[in-house]
């Protein structure tokens, strides 16, 4: 091994602090990391991924090759594709500044596009000793020269949009999804048929920067290991996770990643990132040193002010991100700002966004630099950016969140609609809150309906098939007593717990898949499915399937087939929502004498204009949308009562009834796009736990 100094080698320049990480030019390539309290950095260059030893040390001389809190030099001669990574001295003072400096550590390159794990052990990143003949290494590459074919992001309005979130491994894993690539990019693009006639416009990726999936998380009831699935514990901010590429080259890898993007675009559906700031991969004090602990632990990462070796756990994860550290907000920012202009992504859903609000006490913070940073960029200011709106440690900002453009998870969207839609009384004034677009939360200067990200499902927690399925978790195979994942479902199994061939609860459990996709697709907001649930994807009760990469979590297609019925409703109830403009704009609907032009909203009980907003035992709610525009009133009514009601008809939809749908109905006669015309009447019966829809007028568009 070869060690060299400034001075020593002139193939060795002082560099520049910006930008960060690897930068390749035509003479070599110029490295600059943050390390603001080190003593010592030392470049060490690998002749390849496999090698137990660096080739060459270059020790960086702290007078040439140090900029305030950077350190940087240029390496003439080096090309993309060389690995490289840090070592990083500094003084022991763990319990006092919480700095975690350790020499035999290797570290990893936080802005580096790509990651190599081909020598990797993550023991051995824990345990004293040197560990780098198998740490992770990072590696130089170009990321330009791609053709982009003059690709032109679909730019969809966000009240048009209909999200749906799905995994990517999980997504053509299974062998029914008959693909050529399954479990990767490519497979996604092999789908996209699939997706376009679905009629959904992005899809949401759970997480795709590189993560750990060696890591054991605990073992199953048979001791078989358990690793990480989701991918919510990030290595980096700027490198894809190599499993979900065909390609084994990392330039190849996002050469994929960008094909799918293309692809997608093509289609006119846009690509969403679920992405996680508020935490890493090198959990706490008894985890890894990967990379950010071992340059500036001191500024990454929420520390305990009493005594700064152990962290702040506000994630749930063992640590958390110090996103207002302005370091701290200047990589995430660049991470986001990468990811648009380099691969035109369209828009980042964050993971405990609220975690991001906290200051370097640990506080909320009424305006937290960084959340307003990512709504101000220049270069961010035409993606969707959508928070979860909490963390784990007591921030809930639903409602709130800081900003103006932000999005948000609308967890009382979710909660209430399944309350709702399983039976339970007295929740009609809330559901039609949500119904509207959430007013009650949103209605401030500046924010419309699409503030409000509606869902019944996610990645955390039921699938619909489960959620119709099951009164409780059935979380045994995550080795956890079963005592993983919430408790608070909010869900009914009909009936019957788990799978049954009890004809009438399977029909039950049919309809109320029908319910819910009714009056998700008819709310104002933004919609969003999870990947599956519109043919009856199942995790067998499981509703925390973090770790399981297997039967439990991939998608099988051959459901398709079997629920074509179910399928069928939900794609005809997405193209009923993109027919009728008065069901998705972009501001909250005014009360029929507000003189707003062109639409209103008017509710009413099984009686017309009287809403039992105060009956406790109330279980049924109706609506009447009116369109200027299109001379079209939709009149909607939902009973959740375990017996059929009586509801009276505005007159204008009683002369002239057309049935758009009745989710008591079995396929295809649960939803007609064109209409069906009913008798005349003022009255119309609404069977037991079903919606109905009637149109008058308008032809939508």
């Amino acid at each position: 091994m070869r060690s060299s100094t400034l001075g020593q080698d002139t193939d060795v320049g002082a560099g520049r602090a910006q930008p960060l990480g690897a930068t390749p030019g035509v003479a070599g390539v110029n490295f600059s990391v943050y390390a603001e309290n080190a003593e010592a950095v030392s470049l060490l260059l690998f002749e390849s991924e496999l090698s137990g030893q660096p080739y060459r040390t270059v020790r960086l001389d702290p007078q040439t090759h140090r900029s305030f809190h950077f350190w940087h030099c240029h390496v003439a001669g080096l090309r993309p594709g060389q690995v490289y990574a840090y070592r990083v001295d500094g003084p022991d003072a763990t319990a006092d500044n919480g700095f975690r400096f350790d020499h035999d550590k290797v570290l990893l390159d936080p802005y580096t596009r790509a990651v190599s794990h081909a020598v990797w052990d993550r023991g051995a990143a824990v345990t004293p000793g040197d560990n780098v003949e198998t740490s992770l290494r990072a590696i130089v590459f170009d990321t330009g020269g791609y053709d982009w074919e003059d690709d032109t992001p679909p730019d969809i309005p966000l009240h048009d949009s209909v999200l749906y979130e799905l995994h990517v491994r999980g997504f053509t894993r299974h062998s029914s999804a008959g693909v050529l690539a399954p479990g990767t990019f490519a497979g996604v693009v092999e789908k996209i048929p699939y997706l376009a006639d679905l009629g959904v416009t992005a899809v949401e990726l759970m997480p795709v920067f590189d993560f750990d999936d060696t890591e054991v998380l605990g073992t199953d009831p048979t001791g078989r290991p358990l690793h990480n699935y989701w991918g919510y514990d990030p290595l980096t901010f700027f490198a894809l996770h190599p499993r979900y590429c065909h390609a084994t080259t990392a330039p190849d890898q996002l050469t994929e990643f960008r094909d799918m993007v293309k692809a997608l675009h093509r289609a006119s559906i846009e690509v969403v990132l679920d992405v996680v700031f508020n935490h890493t991969s090198e959990r706490n004090e008894q985890g890894p040193t990967i990379g950010l602990r071992g340059l500036a632990n001191e500024s990454y990462y929420h520390l305990a002010h009493s005594d700064r070796r152990y962290y702040m756990n506000y994630t749930g994860c063992g640590n958390a991100i110090n996103a207002n550290h302005p370091v701290v907000a200047k990589l995430i920012i660049e991470a986001l700002e990468y990811w648009v202009t380099e691969c035109h992504v369209d828009g980042f859903r964050f993971d405990l966004a609220s975690e991001l609000s906290r200051g370097p006490d640990g506080a909320e913070l009424a305006d937290p630099p960084v959340l307003w940073g990512i709504e101000l960029s220049s270069v961010l200011d035409h993606v969707k950016i959508i928070a979860e709106p909490w963390d784990a440690d007591g921030i809930y900002q639903l409602g709130r969140f800081p900003g103006k453009r932000w999005s948000e998870w609308n967890g009382r969207y979710r909660d209430e609609v399944r309350d709702f839609v399983r039976g339970r009384p007295g929740v009609v004034g809330a559901v039609a809150a949500r119904i509207a677009g959430s007013a009650d939360l949103y209605d401030a200067p500046g924010e419309l309906p699409t503030t409000s990200v509606n869902y019944i499902t996610s990645h955390d927690g039921f699938t619909l098939a489960d959620m119709v399925s099951h009164d409780r978790r059935h979380n045994e195979a995550n080795g956890a007593d079963n005592l993983d994942g919430t408790a608070d479902n909010r869900s009914w199994n009909c009936g019957v717990e788990g799978p049954t061939a009890e004809r009438d609860v399977l029909r039950l459990r049919d309809r109320q898949v029908r319910n819910f996709a009714t009056i998700l697709l008819l709310s104002r907001g933004v919609p969003m499915l999870l990947g599956g649930d519109e043919f009856g994807r199942t995790q067998r009760g499981n509703n925390n399937a973090y770790c399981h990469d297997d039967e439990t979590t991939w998608f099988d297609w051959s459901l398709l087939e079997r629920h074509a019925d179910r399928h069928r409703f939900f794609q005809e109830m997405l193209a009923l929502r993109a027919r009728f403009p008065v069901l998705r704009r972009p501001r909250f609907y005014r009360g029929p004498d507000s003189g707003v032009l062109g639409e209103s909203i008017t509710w009413h009980g099984t009686r017309l204009d009287t809403p039992d907003w105060t009956d406790p035992q109330a279980r049924a709610l109706a609506f009447t949308v009116e369109d200027a525009t299109d001379r079209a009133v939709i009149h909607v009514m939902l009973n959740m009562f375990d017996e059929a009601l009586e509801f009276e008809l505005p007159e204008a939809v009683g002369r002239n009834p057309v049935l758009l749908v009745e989710t008591a109905r079995a396929s295809p006669e649960d939803i007609s796009r064109n209409g069906v015309p009913r008798t005349p009447g003022t009255t119309h019966l609404v069977a037991d736990h079903s919606c109905v829809v009637l149109i008058s007028g308008g032809t939508g568009r």
